[in-house]
């Protein structure tokens, strides 16, 4: 397996740490919210990527938006599953494969407002930005490809 890079953000990487070190007992359940990690191939380095995002089920996919708190620009792990949609992903002590995809149109909204509805927050992200802020779903694959893990 390759050596994953945890998120340079310093509060961000000790939540992956812990999380992956306890099997998501610390940190799936945090906020109030449920998160997950997320497992990305930088879309320049190839080197793999790994964040925290909270989540929502829709279905049987799992739904993350790529807020970056409301900046201007997309955080990079919206840019590297842009690259390359087969991300890993561990919900808890669960680990598996998923194809990212950006939702659009109807579906985009109905998943904001459910994304909105979980983390308030995400409203005031998106006034704040001058981008529209994506909404990603992650469907897992049965067949596990050469996703990042």
């Amino acid at each position: 397996m390759a050596e994953i890079q945890d998120s340079p953000i310093g509060w961000v990487a000790r939540h992956v740490r812990a999380y992956v070190a306890t099997d998501g007992r610390d940190g799936h359940h945090r906020w109030g919210v449920t998160n997950l990690l997320l497992t990305t191939r930088g879309r320049r380095t190839g080197r793999l990527r790994r964040t925290a995002l909270i989540y929502a089920v829709d279905g049987s996919r799992y739904v993350v938006v790529a807020s970056g708190a409301g900046e201007d620009h997309h955080p990079a792990w919206y840019l590297n599953l842009r690259a390359d949609p087969l991300v890993g992903v561990q919900v808890g002590a669960e680990v598996f494969v998923a194809r990212a995809a950006t939702a659009v149109g109807e579906e985009r909204d109905r998943l904001w407002r459910v994304m909105a509805d979980l983390w308030p927050d995400y409203e005031r992200y998106r006034r704040k930005a001058s981008r529209t802020i994506p909404v990603v779903t992650l469907t897992p694959q049965d067949d596990e490809g050469t996703a990042p893990r």
